[in-house]
């Protein structure tokens, strides 16, 4: 069994209470992790304030040396941090050596901003005066993000903060603190100063809490569910601390009358099907409208037969079991709430079965017919490999249908039609919209929710703005 330790100011750490890490195939212990001791977690907290000041006054070169040194051996070291995602996570090998790309990229794309972050310099009102912006770190940030993409996600935080000059204290989930312990250990051999970097595991309701509440940070940057950033923004509140919150989604995909039938039928599985549905940005509800629906769904379901369920680690395997338990009976309680309440069950419905699947967190690929709108289904996060498919009559049906809901992260519109592309650019109420494809943001996009879904955003030039401060100079000189 492997043991890992926390990492605070430049050292490894265990504490006193332990936390098992679950293998989600089979339920086996795959590893061990320490919970931080509140002492730990303040000591986190102090070392990173300490250490920022140094790490601020090098130049962008210099901190964009050490994270190109840290992405070089990252990419040395894929196959082994794939091998750890697919065990913490249970998705697909291939998938996971796709992510470990993915968030390397941030590395990468991030150490580019090396001579990029820019002030600006502005007229003055009087004479014998001159006035310039300077973006400034913001000091401390605390990253906490969700289980279901454990290594991109980490970077997805570490990178921006630490090119901005900022120190990071960050919390993996529980359930997958291995590959973010492993990519940490991967950055001090690339030369990470001490305190930059610091990743404490726990629980949200302890190590999180005092995160959170702490006076230090100065920003906290949270991936995970609506409600838990709810929590964290009323707590960061009392510090009138910096948030940005990605949260959950419920994305609609609208497939129209003129679309491509066999590409819709392609989308529409894959942006629901990728980490067995585990994805904030997935295709969560399908509307199809009713000139092709009949069609759409025949061949969905032939499609979803198809899928392979099995063993995370062989190659062919498209998805893998549930992260744990209690996500797992989510699933099948919203499911069966919408078999109650008269929805269809075409495919699926229940927990797999037999063999290898009496062990860990398996479903069924799931296909729903005929829900209503009011459905917890069609209104809650899924997370699984579950499809609820509504067929709808007019494009504004459509988009309404989209829109009826309190997230608003990230939306599908699928039609050959361009003047009803830009209507829906124009009108679905998501802060990305996925037109003719299926998921997968870019790095240097702006990946960012609308109601309940966020506030703030991740990615891109714009994705560095709240870990900067802006400071205004009035300089008056001799004339």
């Amino acid at each position: 069994m492997k043991d890992f330790k926390n990492y605070i100011n430049g050292k490894w750490v265990t504490s006193a209470h332990s936390i098992n890490v679950i293998n989600p195939v089979d339920e086996s212990i795959s590893a061990k992790i320490y919970e931080a001791s509140p002492e730990q977690v303040q000591e986190a907290l102090e070392s990173a304030q300490k250490a920022q000041k140094a790490w601020s006054r090098l130049t962008g070169v210099d901190r964009g040396y050490v994270m190109r040194k840290w992405a070089a051996l990252i990419d040395r070291n894929k196959t082994k941090l794939a091998n750890l995602l697919t065990e913490e996570v249970g998705k697909p090998i291939t998938e996971s050596l796709g992510e470990i790309d993915f968030g390397n990229n941030w590395l990468k794309y991030y150490a580019e901003f090396d001579r990029r972050i820019e002030g600006e310099w502005m007229s003055p009102d009087n004479p014998g005066e001159v006035m310039w912006n300077i973006p400034q770190p913001i000091g401390v940030v605390v990253g906490i993000i969700a289980w279901n993409f454990p290594f991109a996600m980490a970077l997805r935080k570490i990178a921006p903060a630490m090119i901005t000059g900022n120190a990071i204290v960050f919390k993996p989930h529980e359930d997958t603190s291995m590959t973010a312990l492993a990519l940490v250990e991967l950055g001090e051999k690339a030369g990470l100063p001490p305190g930059i970097v610091n990743v404490v595991c726990g629980y949200g309701n302890t190590v999180g809490v005092q995160l959170v509440k702490s006076e230090i940070p100065q920003l906290i940057t949270f991936t995970g569910g609506s409600e838990t950033g709810k929590k964290i923004t009323k707590m960061a509140a009392n510090n009138l601390t910096t948030i940005s919150m990605e949260l959950g989604g419920k994305a609609p995909m609208v497939i129209l009358n003129d679309a491509d039938l066999d590409m819709s039928v392609e989308n529409a599985y894959s942006a629901r099907m990728l980490n067995c549905g585990q994805a904030c940005i997935c295709n969560e509800r399908t509307y199809v409208q009713s000139g092709i629906a009949d069609k759409f769904i025949k061949k969905f379901i032939k499609k979803m037969q198809k899928t392979r369920v099995g063993d995370p680690f062989k190659r062919g395997t498209q998805i893998g079991p549930k992260i744990n338990k209690t996500e797992l009976e989510k699933v099948r309680k919203y499911v069966n709430k919408a078999k109650k309440q008269g929805a269809e069950i075409a495919l699926g419905g229940d927990l797999l079965k037999g063999g290898m699947f009496n062990k860990g967190y398996w479903y069924q690929p799931t296909v729903i017919l005929n829900p209503t709108q009011n459905m917890e289904i069609m209104q809650k996060e899924i997370f699984g490999p579950v499809i609820p498919i509504m067929q709808f009559d007019s494009f504004e049906e459509g988009i309404q249908l989209a829109n009826d809901t309190k997230f608003g992260l990230a939306g599908y519109i699928m039609t050959n039609d361009m003047n009803k592309i830009m209507r829906a650019v124009r009108d679905m109420e998501v802060g990305e919209l996925y037109v003719n494809r299926s998921l997968a943001e870019s790095i240097h996009g702006y990946h960012a929710g609308w109601k309940n879904s966020g506030i703030g955003g991740d990615d891109g030039k714009h994705g560095l703005e709240h870990y900067m401060r802006r400071k205004t100079v009035y300089l008056k000189y001799q004339v």
